[in-house]
């Protein structure tokens, strides 16, 4: 019998392969006590493993800024700041001498202690930094006791899907992925820098399966499927039989690419679609327009921060900006205000321990709160907006005057650009971005301060649920087609257009063939995915007619269940879309 692991996407695509299990630890230290003399030539032999991880860290830097740009390549920096850190480099240099350590035990204990500091006095969520932490002592320690650098342990030219508890930036970035297939971890979050070079270099990944690293067999046959999070372990032949159908179907949609992408996203009889791409890197935008994208709908600024030792500056991130505005002229472009918290943590903030931290400190709050973060920001959109159709997005928006204050700010910003003779665009738009039960609820008093709403899908349904959506427990429980989900979207749209406002949504609800039915038929009819799903998402849209989408929205809304919203959908869609090959997106009995 086949064993199913489900976790959490990462990196979209399926793949088959033979499981590699990759044990990247940090090794086992003896314990040494040195003479005294040996002390200093210890001391050295520390500060040459720096030095030579120095220099490895910028090689692997370099050739990622090459291969991927140079956004991607800055995932390494925080790893050569903490090289030079004074608690990491005196405190281990202080244990040699004092306690008279080998170099190789004193780093091991400096970094332990960091570890646990850092897991008991930030937020427990703060997963990034630990695990660039981790890469960097098991480099480190590799180096003082001759043991293999990553590139040897990574890559050994096998076709492979590996398993690993966790992974590395350094090990993810020297895989081939001629070689290696699929990615898959016990631990990770979709933010891990190690996970944005996978979507960056395109092998699927899923994190979060939690035991997986112990229940799989070296050798043994898997299937990965990074669209919904799952793997497969010694698949039966109708598991691979109906993978290969979907895997064949995707490879069909990315041979129509071309086509597509030079086609409108219109509907059978004629409503047009306004369809836009996510974005959490400035070099995606290249990408998106390729794939077809008519703007950027939400673009992640977090890449900025999170992961830094210090704050951005403003021209730093005017530049990024600049980018994406000028890759898509004419088009808007829909730049979301730092959504920090909950499961990204910069360095420099010193996050508050949190018990909930997605209920707590975090997007346009800790904005508010922190406004030497963020009027540079502000600043360097308003510069942006003199390139192309820049719109601001808040996250998390419970309360009109937390938009107040922000218009407050920007027109702060506006009169210093003015005085500074920098060149903006007045026109600019700000908006809400629509991700609580509260601010659905309060539509109507939000539309009078705000020029357009974008719906966050993914929180929405989470905060209407109660569910966790980065818990792989809970996964079945996560629904957005749940009775509640679909009329808080209806009283969302219904709002917009009585007040002509623009309403798009930026969610994974987007990207699913029911989900985009769904959202059509309550009249929104912009929609926002991930890049590589947006040739899918325009396939979907100009297979069924507008007028079908909305009768059977009608049906949905007055639907007592899950079940029967899903029911009415799939049965208002009929036979224009494949639904089968997009079943295993979502956890729906479909008819």
């Amino acid at each position: 019998m086949s064993r199913v692991h489900d976790g959490l996407p990462a990196s979209e695509g399926i793949t088959f392969g033979r499981v590699r299990i990759l044990e990247w630890e940090a090794p086992d230290v003896p314990h040494l006590t040195l003479d005294q003399d040996q002390a200093e030539v210890e001391v050295e032999r520390f500060h040459a493993a720096r030095d030579w991880s120095r220099e490895r860290l910028g090689e692997l830097q370099e050739k990622v800024s090459q291969r991927l740009g140079s956004m991607e390549a800055r995932i390494f920096d925080p790893q050569l700041l903490m090289l030079d850190d004074v608690e990491v480099v005196e405190g281990t240099v202080r244990y040699i001498r004092e306690n008279r350590l080998s170099a190789a035990r004193a780093f091991q204990w400096r970094m332990l202690e960091l570890q646990t500091r850092w897991v008991r006095t930030a937020n427990p969520m703060v997963l990034d930094r630990l695990n660039d932490l981790e890469d960097l002592q098991i480099r480190v320690l590799r180096r003082l006791m001759g043991l293999p650098d990553a590139g040897e342990v990574a890559s050994d030219g096998e076709i492979t899907i590996m398993v690993a508890r966790n992974l590395t930036p350094t090990l993810v970035v020297q895989m081939d992925p001629d070689h290696v297939r699929g990615l898959a971890t016990d631990q990770g979050t979709r933010t891990s820098h190690w996970a944005i070079l996978a979507r960056s270099l395109e092998i699927p990944a899923v994190v979060g399966l939690v035991d997986l690293y112990r229940s799989a067999t070296e050798g043994e046959d898997a299937i990965l499927d990074g669209r919904i999070g799952r793997i497969i372990l010694d698949p039966t032949e109708r598991d691979q039989d109906v993978y290969r159908r979907r895997q064949i179907r995707i490879q069909e949609w990315e041979g129509e690419l071309v086509q597509l992408s030079q086609e409108d996203a219109v509907t059978l009889d004629g409503q047009p679609v306004s369809l836009r791409a996510n974005l959490d890197l400035p070099g995606e935008a290249g990408r998106a327009l390729e794939h077809g994208a008519e703007g950027v709908g939400l673009f992640r600024t977090e890449f900025l921060v999170v992961g830094r030792s210090g704050m951005p500056g403003e021209e730093e991130q005017y530049q990024a900006y600049k980018h994406v505005a000028e890759t898509f002229p004419n088009r808007a472009v829909f730049i979301r205000t730092f959504d920090l918290g909950g499961d990204k943590f910069p360095m420099f903030l010193h996050m508050p321990a949190e018990e909930n931290p997605f209920l707590g400190w975090r997007a346009i709050r800790v904005c508010l709160d922190r406004l030497e973060l963020f009027r540079p920001q502000l600043r360097a959109i308003l510069r942006a907006t003199a390139h192309g159709d820049i719109r601001i997005l808040l996250p998390l928006v419970n309360d009109v005057e937390e938009v107040v204050r922000v218009r407050e700010l920007l027109g702060e910003e506006e009169a210093a650009l003015k005085r500074d003779g920098i060149p903006f665009s007045s026109g600019y738009k700000l908006g809400a971005l629509i991700e609580t039960p509260a601010a659905a609820l309060d539509a109507a008093e939000l539309a009078r301060h705000c020029d357009f709403f974008s719906i966050g899908t993914n929180d929405l349904v989470q905060y209407t649920l109660a569910v966790d959506r980065t818990n792989a427990r809970l996964a079945h429980l996560y629904n957005p087609f749940h009775p509640s989900v679909v009329r808080q979207l209806h009283q969302v749209s219904r709002v917009s257009r009585a007040a002509g406002i623009e309403v798009s949504v930026c969610g994974e609800m987007a990207a699913n063939p029911l989900g985009a039915f769904l959202l059509l038929g309550l009249d929104i009819d912009a929609l926002s995915v991930a890049w590589p799903s947006l040739p899918e998402v325009k396939k979907v849209v100009r297979s069924f007619r507008i007028e079908d989408a909305r009768t059977a929205a009608r049906k949905a809304l007055a639907a007592p269940t899950s079940r029967d919203v899903t029911a009415c959908l799939a049965e208002g869609i009929g036979s224009a879309v494949d639904l089968y090959a997009f079943s295993g997106r979502w956890s729906l009995s479909l008819p």
